[in-house]
């Protein structure tokens, strides 16, 4: 066992009062939970916890927005592990805590209850909270955010009263509550700023497909439009006044316009970073002893041409964490995952795979109209993400051109009847 494993304990303050950890995870999501699991799976033996300003056991997200809203999980099928597992692992469950302060020198964090908790190491896996409305009215009861299972259940407990349901945000936050809005038999307009939705992550012809979709369920897709307030009566959301003076009647809205990376207590102490903190190739910030993951961790990709990014996803979060986990036993380890994601709407499932990230061309693989196709991006002719919609095996197949930047003929990507296993890289004479 590598000397790392061993208890870090005697590099701290002795103060018997305070509650002291060899790792403290701040942040019970799935970063903070699986950094957890990784340790105890590496044979690290000191102390760990696991704290999360939450009263629930770490539960998946990505379900709030889809199947724990519609109802068809419930909550003990969202736990990523049950509660058993975390007393068997020895990692102490600090539940329902919020860390305000952070002091690397001392090795210790402030929580918002008062308690003072000393760490040797400490990864920071908070996410984010969603970004809010400026407008007056962003804080009337019914308007939700879909980010935690409280917020989840709070939306959950108005739909038997509610008949309109306006969803500010054209994002797949957006989009997944509207889709579980429509099946549910609410009237839904979804309003985006922009001139298509998903324009920040996809291709036209993907935001044009799910635009269509999201139309023919009944849903009024709404585009370029801003909000300038919401409208109330008597404390509760009963409209949304779009600039230029229209009003759009509701019960409820539901706002999914991004996250806030939960960083500030590291900003504070000292820690480069802005819209996320700065990490490394092995996940470590600029501080001593402390590391991030997750949606909160800016860090450097080669699938985004080596800029600073944030990835809001399971796998980046699941991936960091079992860096870290390497990283503080001993094993050499960096961050250079594949990213990929996945969006559930309808009866559609769609799979991405890299990042379109400044793509310069695009091929549409098989027929949108038929429900099952996908989107090839291309940036100076190498195939750098693919967007798979009910098309799993060209999900599958398709990390392959990712990792290798292959660069496929444009008419071969084009036609299904050869497997993107079989694509190579195109003569040098290929011109797109």
């Amino acid at each position: 066992m590598s000397s790392l494993a061993r208890p870090f304990l005697d590099v701290r303050s002795s103060d018997e009062m305070m509650e002291q950890y060899d790792i403290l995870i701040v942040g019970a999501g799935h970063g903070g939970a699986q950094a957890a699991a990784a340790l105890r799976k590496a044979k690290f033996t000191g102390s760990i916890a696991l704290l999360g300003d939450e009263p629930d056991f770490p539960y998946e997200r990505p379900p709030l927005s889809k199947e724990y809203l519609s109802g068809d999980k419930p909550l003990d099928r969202l736990l990523i592990h049950p509660p058993a597992f975390w007393a068997k692992s020895e990692v102490a469950m600090l539940l329902g805590r919020r860390v305000t302060k952070v002091e690397p020198h001392e090795h210790r964090v402030s929580c918002a209850d008062g308690t003072v908790i000393g760490y040797a190491h400490l990864i920071w896996a908070t996410g984010g909270s969603p970004r809010r409305l400026v407008c007056s009215g962003h804080d009337l009861v019914g308007v939700h955010t879909v980010r935690t299972r409280a917020d989840a259940d709070r939306m959950r407990a108005e739909l038997a009263s509610t008949t309109r349901a306006v969803v500010i945000g054209g994002g797949y936050i957006g989009l997944e509550a509207a889709a579980v809005l429509a099946k549910a038999g609410k009237h839904v307009t979804v309003l985006e700023a922009l001139d298509r939705v998903l324009a920040r992550v996809a291709g036209e012809p993907l935001s044009r497909f799910y635009e269509a979709e999201h139309r023919a369920h009944g849903v009024d897709i709404r585009l370029g439009v801003a909000v300038e307030c919401l409208e109330e009566r008597s404390g509760r959301v009963c409209g949304v006044r779009l600039v230029g003076g229209e009003v759009l009647a509701c019960d409820i809205a539901v706002v999914g316009i991004g996250i806030v990376p939960a960083v500030e207590p590291l900003l504070v102490a000292g820690a480069r970073g802005g819209n996320g903190v700065e990490v490394d190739a092995r996940c470590h910030t600029s501080l001593p002893d402390i590391f991030a993951i997750g949606d909160c961790a800016l860090h450097v990709s080669a699938y985004a041409d080596d800029a600073m990014i944030r990835l809001e996803s399971v796998q980046n979060a699941t991936d960091q964490a079992a860096v870290v986990a390497k990283v503080l036993t001993g094993t050499s380890a960096v961050y250079d995952s594949m990213p990929w994601f996945w969006s559930n709407q309808y009866d559609l499932k769609l799979q991405t795979i890299g990042l379109s990230i400044g793509y310069d061309d695009l091929v549409v693989r098989g027929r949108p109209a038929e429900r099952s196709f996908s989107i090839v991006y291309l940036k100076g002719r190498k195939v750098v993400a693919l967007d798979c919609v009910n098309a799993t095996r060209d999900f599958v197949q398709g990390k392959r051109l990712v990792t290798e930047r292959i660069i496929a003929d444009r008419s071969m990507l084009a036609d299904t009847t050869i497997p993107l296993k079989e694509m190579k890289n195109a003569p040098s004479s290929y011109h797109v």
